[in-house]
């Protein structure tokens, strides 16, 4: 029989972190080795204990679950990462994956789904929970849509797509430039082409499509 695979949780709401911690010492398959109030708190405690699963509020003191994840990001053998959330938000669940977020639990189903999240990881699989894949499929289906009606998309440029997602975030032409090393007028530049290429017309045109369509920038 293998031994237990071990776990830490970190949460910032005690009640909550100890219903999770019931649920998890309900396996006989998983071994609780630590709890974190906060984010700088669950980072030494994952360095020090070497847990095999770390499940991570992403909203904490100090430091989010999202920051911790980024920190063990670079580190030799880390944990496998099961991210705790409230929010369906497509952009957060895109950053999870890209930190090697193996795990994206919504907290309004983590009683039901979060074992099934744990084994699944300790198999070395990835587990959304369902409400959340729900919401993925949705936004896929959205964005080959959107591609139907606005083939131009796929001729954007690396750099007008980081534009364009800027724009997206109601930054302004100078922050834009700044935060990517350009001329304020190579971005209005930027701006002119992708609003050709998109078949835009208008002052605030290329601002109001790229707010409308956020999620499939």
């Amino acid at each position: 029989m293998n031994p237990p695979s071990t776990i830490l949780i970190a949460d910032d709401h005690p009640i909550y972190r100890k219903g999770l911690c019931e649920v998890v010492e309900s396996d006989p398959s998983l071994r609780l080795v630590g709890q974190a109030a906060n984010g700088e708190e669950a980072l030494r405690l994952i360095r020090g204990l070497r847990p095999a699963v770390a499940i991570l509020d992403i909203n904490m003191p100090r430091l989010s679950g999202l920051q911790v994840a980024q920190e063990l990001s670079g580190e030799a053998a880390p944990p496998r990462l099961v991210l705790l959330t409230m929010h369906e938000d497509a952009a957060l669940f895109d950053r999870a994956m890209e930190l090697g977020v193996r795990a994206y639990v919504l907290k309004e189903s983590a009683v039901e789904d979060l074992l099934t999240a744990v084994r699944t990881v300790v198999e070395g699989r990835n587990f959304i929970s369902p409400t959340m894949a729900t919401l993925l499929l949705k936004r896929r289906e959205e964005g080959a849509v959107l591609r139907r009606e606005k083939p131009g998309l796929d001729l954007l440029t690396p750099t007008e797509r980081r534009v364009l997602r800027l724009i997206s975030e109601d930054r302004t032409t100078k922050e834009i430039a700044d935060l990517l090393g350009l001329s304020p007028r190579t971005v209005e530049t930027h701006r002119q082409n992708m609003s050709h290429k998109l078949h835009l017309s208008g002052s605030h045109s290329l601002l109001k499509f790229a707010f409308d369509h956020k999620a499939h920038l």
